[in-house]
């Protein structure tokens, strides 16, 4: 599956579709999970007290070198983050990074 199914884009820039993996050995993009199609994340935060999600956010925006911030699934593993920017770079920095 192609990566930009789980990327949209928005009046604001664009959002992507994650699948957070807390807790690992690293934090980075690791691929694409074809079946929910969103981008897989993992990250070394535990899911506690909102470090992960901020992980996420710090992830994102480091790839991007856009503000990031997640929009929906603060208490789960499939979460939305909003990037502000433009579409076309957010979108390219994604793939890069994949």
């Amino acid at each position: 599956m192609d990566f930009s199914e789980a990327v949209r884009r928005t009046p604001e820039g664009a959002e992507a579709d994650l699948l957070v993996s807390p807790g690992s050995d690293r934090s980075a993009l690791e691929g694409v999970d074809p079946w929910r199609k969103r981008i897989i994340v993992r990250v070394r935060a535990k899911p506690t007290e909102g470090k992960a999600n901020r992980e996420v956010e710090e992830l994102i925006s480091g790839i991007t070198g856009c503000r990031t911030q997640v929009v929906r699934g603060h208490t789960s593993r499939q979460k939305t983050v909003a990037v502000a920017g433009d579409p076309e770079t957010i979108i390219r920095s994604i793939g890069e990074a994949l």
